[in-house]
């Protein structure tokens, strides 16, 4: 079975018809051949029966084919088709235009093999059924045996007329198993010549490198603003659950626990709106509006709670957006782990403008236990270091005299 799927499989059916539409590509290029070759060597006309014109025309034709190749459209339009009829898998070519002249040569190579081998298949699945049909059918037909077709095959004689049946039958095998084996060439072919350049996989590598830092920045935005509303929000909670199960319940601090979970909540939503869009975004629709920044921060310092004290030295004045957007996620992060490990301790935020340097400190008492490790935990810290650097920054966190400090430093 596998001879037969070989020769006429779906496969090979595919790449038959690769190679019949590179002849149809051809035919242009042959009838200008032509016009060359025909007043060269003495033939009729365009479509004269001549030999030795038809393969002028052939000769003159591949050239043509090959100085076409060089236009922009000629690789992409190549790839498509290989891609749909050649059975080799799609990530193995090249997208887009070629450029430079190595893949220009590359694409001129292929454009030229395609064509010509094309033309070649084509030609002989137009013309080899007919004759092997006439000649299977000549055992039958006392009129073909007479005439010229009989006579040249010498099958006009008894005995012999039945020869026609098995020798068309030879011709449209080896017609199949001449169409395979030049699918099956061109489809490794393809590869070498459609396929990825030293520039295109470093493009290509290039794209997946931006696409992973873009996942990785907005996996850092979504787990600094849901980690951090979830921490604030629970510590809240807790608070003023403690309070309204106490003897004396102080209704006004709940009042701004409550009032710290709306805020924050609310906050939250827009931050995941603003992220939710980034994600959305198609190049089409409006681009979201740029994320919070410094200009939420004494909103997210009010939300972490009562406890929570923001002192800001010197001017911040204007600031990239970017920089102040990822401060902001710096001291959110940073009262994220505070929510979690200052065991409800009063947290200091400080930002101190008033040199070359941004400098962001956090502290807050050292719990009397220290905190347990959480087996997926530690990408905040670490995710605030990541920001710092990415503005050649530098991000410390550890216990100084009785306290858990964070200091960042950044250039401004």
């Amino acid at each position: 079975m596998r001879p037969v799927a070989a020769l006429f499989g779906q496969r090979a059916r595919l790449r038959w018809l690769h190679l019949i539409l590179g002849g149809a590509l051809f035919m242009p290029f042959w009838m200008v051949g032509s016009l060359v070759a025909a007043p060269l060597l003495g033939g009729g006309g365009l479509f004269t029966g001549d030999l030795g014109v038809q393969l002028g025309a052939y000769a003159a034709g591949l050239p043509l084919a090959a100085v076409t190749a060089l236009f922009p459209l000629a690789r992409p339009m190549s790839v498509a088709a290989a891609r749909a009829l050649c059975g080799v898998p799609a990530d193995r070519f090249a997208d887009g235009p070629a450029h430079g002249r190595t893949e220009k040569a590359r694409t001129a190579g292929w454009f030229s093999l395609h064509l010509g081998a094309g033309a070649l298949i084509s030609g002989a699945s137009l013309a080899l059924p007919p004759f092997a049909a006439a000649v299977m059918a000549l055992p039958f037909s006392p009129a073909l045996r007479e005439s010229e077709l009989g006579r040249i095959w010498g099958l006009d004689r008894p005995g012999w007329v039945w020869a026609g049946i098995p020798a068309g039958l030879l011709m449209l095998l080896a017609l199949a198993a001449g169409a395979a084996a030049t699918g099956t060439l061109l489809a490794r072919q393809a590869p070498r010549l459609l396929g990825p350049s030293p520039a295109d996989l470093l493009a290509a590598a290039e794209r997946r490198a931006a696409e992973a830092e873009s996942r990785n920045r907005l996996a850092r935005e979504l787990h600094d603003s849901v980690g951090h509303a979830l921490s604030a929000v629970t510590l809240q909670a807790g608070a003023a659950r403690r309070v309204l199960d106490g003897d004396r319940a102080d209704l006004e601090f709940v009042r701004e626990a409550l009032t710290a979970i709306e805020e924050t909540t609310r906050r939250t939503v827009g931050e995941l709106d603003w992220v939710l869009g980034v994600l959305r975004d198609d190049g089409e629709a409006e681009r979201p509006g740029p994320g919070p920044g410094l200009d939420s921060l004494e909103a997210l310092v009010r939300g972490a709670g009562p406890r929570v004290t923001l002192t800001v030295s010197g001017d911040l004045g204007p600031v990239p957006e970017a920089l102040s957007r990822e401060a902001y996620r710096i001291v959110q992060e940073g009262l994220t782990n505070a929510a979690r490990h200052a065991g409800g301790e009063p947290v200091a935020v400080r930002l101190d403008a008033r040199t070359e340097e941004w400098e962001i400190t956090m502290e807050n008492p050292l719990p009397e236990r220290p905190p347990v490790a959480r087996p997926h935990g530690g990408r905040g810290l670490r995710g605030v270091g990541e920001r710092a650097r990415l503005f050649g920054g530098t991000a410390e966190a550890g216990p100084v005299d009785g306290v858990w400090r964070l200091a960042v430093r950044i250039p401004r």
